[in-house]
């Protein structure tokens, strides 16, 4: 038999990895195989054969049929459905269940041993003034990126956005935002292909329904006559 490579998800955890199986497994080693990789019980699975854009294909139930005799091509997914009641996997990908030291600030800065002590004792990264002038300056940068465009701009300019394809819409929003550093432009699109409503990470920029509104550096907007496209559904052929 020959071998196959696919990727191996499970519905109790998030953990992906890709794995390269025997064709003339039988689908009860197969399971003791995901066992061992992802962590659930081979007495509670049942797997399921996923294509290349994560639509199912097919169940393997037969425990006794090899992998080989299900539709099975390289990059597939083999997804594990855990059906355990009392599963644990999920546990080791929740870090607040993690003891952890925690230490303040000035109390770390007086160790001796630490990571931080050692880079700063050999003037490493952030700590060679050279590379701390560096990041000061592209910081500095960062900051008036895209002023010179943004302020050419108006709340209510119609605008054509070139980034992700050419997209359509009006301005809503210009300034410097606290998700990022920089000049930002915020753009409610004519038709729903954006990324928010006009918030991001719980602050308010504008409004908009959602799906019609994004971010865009300055210099990645036209301004200019761009009228809404209308969208023709006529047709000869039918009416």
């Amino acid at each position: 038999m020959s071998i196959v490579t696919v990727h191996v998800a499970c519905s109790s955890t998030t953990a992906r990895s890709e794995r390269r199986f025997d064709k003339g497994l039988l689908i009860s080693e197969l399971k003791g195989k995901l066992e061992m990789i992802i962590g659930a019980s081979a007495g509670h699975m049942t797997l399921k054969l996923q294509d290349h854009n994560g639509a199912d294909i097919c169940e393997m139930a037969d425990n006794d049929k090899m992998l080989g005799a299900y539709p099975v091509e390289d990059f597939m997914t083999i997804y594990v459905v855990d059906a355990n009641p009392h599963s644990t996997a999920s546990q080791f990908e929740d870090l607040s269940l993690v003891d952890k030291m925690e230490m303040p600030d000035e109390e770390y800065n007086k160790l001796s041993f630490t990571v931080r002590a050692y880079k700063e004792r050999n003037k490493m990264g952030r700590f060679n003034p050279e590379i701390k002038a560096k990041m000061e300056e592209t910081a500095a940068q960062k900051e008036v990126e895209g002023e010179e465009e943004a302020k050419s701009m108006s709340i209510g300019d119609r605008c054509e956005v070139t980034v992700g394809g050419v997209k359509r819409g009006e301005i809503m929003y210009i300034g410097k935002p606290e998700f990022q550093k920089g000049w930002w432009i915020g753009v409610k699109y004519d038709e729903p292909l954006g990324k928010n409503d006009g918030s991001v990470q719980g602050v308010r920029y504008f409004q908009c329904p959602p799906k019609y509104g994004a971010f865009v550096r300055p210099a990645n907007v036209k301004v200019g006559d761009y009228p809404e496209e209308d969208l023709d559904f006529s047709s000869d052929d039918e009416m």
